[in-house]
């Protein structure tokens, strides 16, 4: 049977913004703030406490920022889903709070009624970005995608993917640059998941056929 409340946690180190965020939820009908906290330190210690439904947290905090507390708390109370509410519109933060464990990622200055709105939708397990960050971070993903895997390479690992395809062995590869056949067999390994190819043959092939290919 559930609860009739959803109980929510609210961390911020702003007392004045933080208490707005408190009786703004309290009026809320079917949510009960049942803890505050100032820190992201505090805020793990009443998140294991109380074991919220939702914690909503800031980014931007001494101590532990919002991203760092957001792992913690996902780790150490994975039923508990994770809002984010903050001014940052860096889009590295929000794919840094979602990849901590956030749910939900909202800029400071929504409604109430729209907060509110999330929280809920976070606590049945629905995700929500706000409009004006969620298209730069579409942008930025699409940016920083390399359309090609070999771009991925360092060029460390190019050089050795060059030599793998002239057919020299791990050892003859580490005599060649001076490093240890068990550092070569390393930065094979990398390559061969960046290319996502199974055996040194498939990735010298890969490298065979890109260069065939450039222009």
């Amino acid at each position: 049977m559930m609860s009739e409340f959803l109980s929510v946690l609210v961390v911020d180190d702003h007392p004045l913004f933080r208490q707005g965020v408190v009786h703004s939820l309290s009026a809320e009908p079917g949510l009960a703030v049942v803890g505050e906290a100032a820190s992201g330190e505090a805020a793990l210690k009443l998140a294991q406490e109380l074991m919220p439904d939702i914690v909503l947290l800031d980014i931007s905090m001494p101590g532990w920022d919002g991203i760092v507390t957001a792992e913690r708390i996902a780790t150490a109370c994975p039923a508990t889903a994770i809002v984010m509410l903050t001014v940052s519109e860096d889009p590295d933060k929000l794919l840094g709070a979602f990849k901590a464990g956030a749910r939900s990622y909202v800029l400071k200055g929504v409604s109430a009624h729209e907060l509110a709105r999330v929280v809920r939708a976070a606590a049945a397990g629905d995700s929500y970005v706000s409009p004006s960050i969620a298209s730069e971070m579409l942008i930025a993903l699409t940016r920083e995608k390399a359309p090609d895997p070999l771009q991925e390479l360092t060029a460390r690992e190019r050089e050795i993917l060059r030599l793998i395809g002239t057919g020299l062995t791990n050892r003859e590869i580490g005599l060649r640059l001076a490093l240890s056949e068990k550092t070569i067999k390393h930065y094979v390994t990398n390559i061969l998941q960046k290319l996502q190819v199974r055996s040194r043959v498939e990735a010298a092939l890969y490298a065979a056929r890109s260069m065939r290919d450039a222009p």
